[in-house]
């Protein structure tokens, strides 16, 4: 039960942030994947193209599957949380001055970044 509720979080709350500057879920939901719930490189792609599946990425998907590195349940929690997610990160979005948009996403790429280099 505690995964199912990291699963949502991360899908409510890439939703958000994709819904708000933008970005693509995968930017904020592999790493969530890898830093939160212990999974692979292979894995938190695999899972999150598996989410985003219709309108992205079903043979790379496909691809991840076959090699096993593809959670169905985790992806489908993702994807449940991610579009209530989009829907309120979009709403607060169209309300912020384009500056402030701006440096949200700087920091957080700036944030993922940094987590890449320096993290375990």
């Amino acid at each position: 039960m505690n995964d199912v509720l990291i699963l949502l979080v991360i899908g409510l709350l890439a939703g958000f942030i994709s819904g708000g500057v933008g970005i693509g879920g995968g930017i904020v939901i592999v790493p969530a994947l890898m830093f939160f719930l212990g999974y692979s490189q292979h894995q938190a792609s695999g899972t999150t193209l598996a989410m985003m599946v219709a309108p992205i990425g079903l043979i790379s998907a496909w691809n991840y599957y076959k090699s096993g590195y593809v959670e169905i349940k985790s992806s489908l929690i993702i994807l449940s949380a991610f579009f209530l997610g989009s829907y309120f990160g979009s709403l607060l979005a169209v309300n912020l001055p384009a500056k402030t948009l701006q440096k949200i996403f700087g920091i957080l790429l700036f944030a993922v970044s940094l987590k890449y280099i320096f993290g375990k």
